[in-house]
């Protein structure tokens, strides 16, 4: 009698458990079609345009777009009148390294000193966290009040009887770390090739895998493909173009480091609080230094928060253009960003092909950040 019980109850369950899914389908089906239309729609119309010649001029005189594939982005690469989009990449890539490291080191710097019980915690975190609180619209405004050449930080020695400051701050035009734009190939492949060849030792000692083998010998081959092959032949831009670390970017890498190192003195401090002091106590009773604590096992356990923040801030410098455009002004290319020159292109030019074809590979840049994160994200929940 219970076994027939049961198996008379086990229709009405499945039926009331496929209604609840399908009333949670309905819910969530408004937000799903206006997320397919608003955001991916867009996102692959922006991809079409960047794949036609589209501007003012046709849209004016109501002629359709031309598909010229990927001759934008070919253009952007090796077109003499592109040469903006160019030192806006290398500015992007210098920027958010520099960026990234100086957040992580002032914020994780902040928060071990917050961690030792100091007094006054709650005020030193209040202060910290307060520029988060403003626009990058203001900090730009503050911060170039403050790298005036004629006056702010320049100034200051002036108050002691030190001669008055010399640089120049965000519109120095001095660079270092130089190198040509046809090079580009060739550091990027032996640049993949050193993380893979990195990647390939980190797996072997800790899991002597067979993937970290063929991680390592694919790293291997890439070396030897640049070496022994002409990688620089991809860029046709005949005319010799020298790229480099353009030294007004100290000024914006300063403000926007800021602003949002709170942030990630925040996140540290919140792992810090988190991990048991037990593990210090066995780490100290073992013989362990103060710093040796920190190195073997507080800076490990912190090793999520560590990749969450260099997600989170690379994704922001990635696409900065509000703080760039007002401590620049747009004009200033030593600290040009793709977000200021998509703005022009589309708005002030009106070239909409060139400016989505700008988009795409501002896309593409932060989808490469972010993607491998999701995935390991999403490996982590279903692995629990």
């Amino acid at each position: 009698m219970a076994a027939q019980a049961t198996v008379s109850s086990a229709p009405p369950r499945r039926r009331r458990f496929n209604r609840d899914r399908l009333t949670a389908i309905l819910m969530i089906l408004p937000s799903l079609i206006f997320i397919a239309i608003f955001v991916y729609g867009f996102i692959a119309q922006t991809g079409y345009t960047s794949l036609t010649d589209s501007n003012a001029l046709q849209q004016l005189s109501r002629l359709p777009a031309n598909f010229i594939g990927f001759s934008n982005y070919n253009d952007m690469i090796n077109g003499t009148l592109n040469e903006r989009f160019r030192t806006d990449m290398v500015n992007t890539v210098f920027f958010t390294v520099l960026f990234i490291v100086t957040c992580l080191v002032l914020g994780i710097g902040l928060a071990i000193l917050l961690d030792q019980k100091v007094k006054g915690e709650s005020i030193f975190r209040t202060i910290f966290l307060f520029p988060m609180a403003l626009s990058f619209v203001v900090t730009g405004v503050v911060w170039k009040w403050l790298f005036n050449p004629t006056s702010g930080l320049n100034a200051l020695p002036t108050l002691i009887g030190l001669p008055r400051g010399e640089f120049r701050w965000f519109i120095s035009q001095e660079s270092t770390l130089n190198f040509f734009w046809q090079d580009v190939p060739t550091i990027l492949g032996f640049a993949v090739a050193a993380i893979l060849v990195l990647a390939a030792v980190y797996f072997w000692i800790k899991k002597r895998s067979m993937v970290a083998a063929f991680v390592m010998a694919g790293g291997l081959l890439l070396v030897a493909l640049v070496t022994f092959g002409d990688p620089n032949s991809l860029i046709t831009l005949e005319r010799p173009e020298q790229k480099g670390f353009n030294l007004a970017l100290i000024a914006l890498v300063v403000a926007a480091a800021w602003q949002m190192s709170g942030y990630t003195m925040a996140m540290y401090l919140a792992g810090l609080r988190g991990i048991p002091e037990e593990l210090r106590e066995a780490a100290r009773v073992d013989g362990a230094s103060e710093f040796g604590v920190y190195l073997r096992v507080v800076l490990p356990l912190l090793a999520p928060i560590t990749l969450s923040a260099m997600i989170i801030l690379g994704h922001i410098s990635l696409k900065i253009f509000d703080l760039a455009y007002t401590m620049g002004g747009g004009d200033n290319l030593f600290i040009d960003m793709p977000g200021l020159n998509m703005y022009f292109l589309t708005f002030r030019g009106q070239d909409f092909a060139r400016g989505a074809t700008v988009a795409m590979v501002m896309l593409v840049m932060v989808a490469f950040v972010i993607v491998p994160y999701l995935i390991t994200q999403l490996r982590g929940e279903k692995s629990l």
